[in-house]
């Protein structure tokens, strides 16, 4: 997916809106996990997002995802975000994200997803396993009432 960060876009210091390279990885990945399952999908979380570099006003932002592994109902999908500037069509890594979606299905109920087979990204697919943990074990905290970042 490929964008244009327009000013109305960007901050008074010319970099992009965080939310708006949110919403841009949430689209991109949703694409990618709706090709997979073919069908209608819903955001279930976004993992942490650093921004490693800034997006700045009229650069060129590109967006690639990839749907890591798959479980029942839910797939896990990966975003790169990239920032070139057309001037001279040097390119960075701004930042990466990991976001679950749910399959939906016709009334609006969680419906099985096709099975991933890792093929030649092994580790990408174990590595997903790993923040799978990590999703499931802040979501049993939330639940239970404790704030995972307060202090102790």
């Amino acid at each position: 997916m490929t964008q244009l960060l327009l000013p109305g876009q960007s901050n008074n210091h010319g970099n992009a809106f965080g939310g708006q390279i949110m919403a841009w990885c949430d689209i991109c990945a949703a694409v990618s996990a709706q090709r997979f399952c073919r069908g209608e999908v819903v955001t279930a979380s976004m993992d942490q997002l650093v921004f490693r570099r800034p997006v700045r006003k009229g650069m060129v932002v590109i967006l690639s995802a990839q749907v890591n592994r798959s479980w029942g109902t839910s797939m896990e999908v990966g975003v790169r975000v990239e920032a070139e500037d057309p001037k001279v069509g040097t390119r960075v890594h701004c930042c990466s994200a990991y976001l679950t979606f749910v399959h939906l299905d016709a009334h609006g109920r969680p419906a099985p997803v096709p099975r991933l087979e890792p093929g030649s990204d092994r580790q990408r697919f174990e590595e997903a396993q790993t923040r799978r943990a990590a999703r499931l074990a802040l979501r049993d905290q939330i639940r239970q009432g404790r704030d995972p970042g307060a202090q102790e």
